[in-house]
């Protein structure tokens, strides 16, 4: 592996993405998405995707681009209630759907970067998470098509009572793609706030992790303690610089007295 990983250009750095890959993808609602990687992707014309992330962005922006053009095949997430195409094409068949509690997507996204093949959470006991038959893929007429299966719940004894867990299997993915604030030449990456919060699991997912960054600098410049993700798991470096757009999700304001 190449000690400077940086890159040209966003459409370099996914050239090797194609139709029918996985995807783990950063950011939380629209925080510290990867908008310009996604934007490259969209470019590239590749389609079939499976992608797992903790939203699917909005109508037109994030990943709503790539939904709404017809190129993701399947997500997997936790919260998918801000977009109405989204809504459109899971209703109708379209789009395969594959929802996970949001810790234990984040949990199976670190596991998976972690080598851990699977784990065991309280979170989903006496659910259709467990239990199965939440609907995964409709039929044109509404019928479920495709729905999930019964999940293995075992009883183990915790804080001195038994208690039952569900197991859950980690998350890996061909490609991740995420944005940072700072990141170094050998990949080392600093996110901002809650723009953190999914981002290293997601990159630690995939086999082949692209990384857009605001600010590049030197090999040593990044306080070792501060250093989010370890360069290890980056395997690409784009520059994006400051003023990339970002979006505010959902604006709220104070009235005026």
């Amino acid at each position: 592996m190449a000690l400077d990983k940086v890159v040209a250009s966003a459409a370099e750095a996914v050239s090797d993405i194609g139709s029918g890959s996985s995807l783990a993808v950063g950011g939380f609602g629209l925080c510290g998405i990867p908008m310009v990687l996604i934007d490259a992707l969209l470019a590239s014309g590749v389609d079939e995707l499976s992608v797992v992330s903790n939203n699917c962005g909005v109508d037109d922006w994030g990943l709503g681009v790539l939904l709404a053009a017809g190129r993701i095949r399947r997500m997997t997430s936790s919260y998918v209630g801000e977009n109405k195409e989204f809504e459109r094409q899971y209703l109708s068949g379209e789009l395969e759907l594959v929802l996970t509690p949001q810790g234990t997507l984040a949990e199976k996204l670190r596991a998976g970067g972690s080598g851990i093949a699977a784990f065991f959470t309280q979170t989903g006991v006496g659910t259709q998470v467990a239990e199965g038959g939440l609907p995964q893929r409709y039929a044109p007429d509404g019928s479920i098509a495709v729905a999930s299966p019964p999940k293995p719940v075992q009883t183990f004894e915790v804080a001195g009572r038994a208690r039952e867990f569900v197991l859950e299997e980690a998350i890996t993915t061909d490609f991740a793609l995420v944005h940072a604030l700072r990141g170094d030449r050998h990949g080392n990456l600093v996110f901002d706030k809650s723009a953190r919060n999914f981002s290293p699991l997601a990159a630690m997912a995939g086999r082949t992790c692209i990384a857009q960054v605001e600010h590049l600098v030197e090999p040593g410049e990044l306080d070792p303690d501060a250093v989010h993700l370890p360069g290890v798991f980056v395997d690409r470096v784009v520059v994006v610089g400051p003023d990339v757009e970002k979006r505010i999700e959902r604006r709220t304001v104070r009235e005026e007295a």
